[in-house]
């Protein structure tokens, strides 16, 4: 592999760490549910602590547990459905080449075991869950099933990818209340900007090869304009959660929750070289702060 080509993995002294010491055939299995890339997972679960924390019913510890458990499981299990169904795609991008299921190491029938012992784990989380937020968590299943094929005839699959990332907000938010909902679609829409903008950033590693072999991303929908076209996004989502945080409290004290998350959105655009190959994987990675500073935000908002 060039070294220009950023590998599909995060070899952090933790998760890559572990995995790296499994055997073989468990090694490959953690691999395709990408728990050697801890950033996926962590992005999944951070709208579930937004709806929670704005919710206003307090730290609610034991049920981010639940849904920490959750996102890891569909998280990975989205990761095997996604590397089953473009297996043939995968072996024509150098990043991703070396997927287990692209690879052949992992045969689809394996990767289709593995696909249901996931969800199998996701079920037992929901069924800590109450009715409500079972049925608005089982309203995602159509989007993540669809969600692979988003890139063969959409140029903005990354919106779609928001729609499914951003989920967990609604689930966390019906888990503890079932009104305010101008609020909570104000949220939901903010988190899919970001969502969009920040994959946006990760698909700028993979533009030549998508090109070439015809995969479809907003990257290159934007051509020369991603720099612009990220922060668009970036501002609004800060735009579309002022107004939500606007609308559950009325009161500046709310907006000003919201400095430390725009500020880091803003450094993210203004230091993006989309021409250095590690540069995008470094600004998508960051995300995991952000998520952490909006977070904190939700939960000044709706408990201070």
């Amino acid at each position: 592999m060039s070294d220009t080509i950023v590998p599909d993995s995060e070899r952090s002294s933790v998760s890559g760490g572990l995995v790296a010491r499994l055997p073989q055939r468990l090694r490959d299995l953690a691999m395709l549910a990408r728990f050697d890339r801890p950033i996926g997972w962590w992005l999944l679960f951070w709208p579930c602590v937004f709806g929670v924390w704005l919710a206003g019913a307090g730290p609610q510890l034991a049920l981010l547990g639940w849904l920490l458990v959750g996102s890891i499981a569909m998280r990975g299990a989205g990761c095997v459905y996604n590397d089953i169904v473009d297996a043939d795609l995968d072996r024509q991008v150098a990043r991703t080449a070396l997927r287990p299921v692209a690879s052949g190491r992992v045969s689809k029938k394996l990767a289709w075991g593995w696909l249901i012992a996931l969800c199998l784990a996701g079920l037992i989380v929901l069924l800590q869950l109450r009715w409500q937020a079972q049925a608005v968590a089982l309203g995602s299943l159509a989007l993540v099933a669809a969600y692979p094929f988003m890139k063969r005839i959409t140029w903005w699959p990354q919106a779609w990818l928001g729609m499914v990332f951003t989920w967990g907000l609604l689930v966390g938010w019906t888990e503890l209340r079932w009104d305010n909902w101008p609020v909570l679609a104000c949220l939901y829409a903010g988190a899919i900007c970001w969502v969009i903008g920040y994959d946006t950033i990760y698909a700028l590693q993979d533009r030549e090869d998508d090109a070439m072999v015809g995969i479809r991303s907003s990257a290159l929908a934007m051509g020369g304009r991603v720099k612009a076209g990220v922060g668009a996004f970036y501002a609004l989502t800060i735009g579309l959660w002022a107004l939500g945080f606007w609308l559950y409290r009325s009161d500046g004290f709310a907006l000003l929750a919201l400095l430390p998350v725009a500020a880091h959105l803003a450094w993210q655009v203004a230091t993006l070289d989309a021409d250095d190959p590690a540069n995008p994987l470094a600004r998508f990675r960051s995300n995991r702060l952000a998520g952490a500073l909006m977070a904190a935000a939700c939960y000044v908002v709706g408990n201070a």
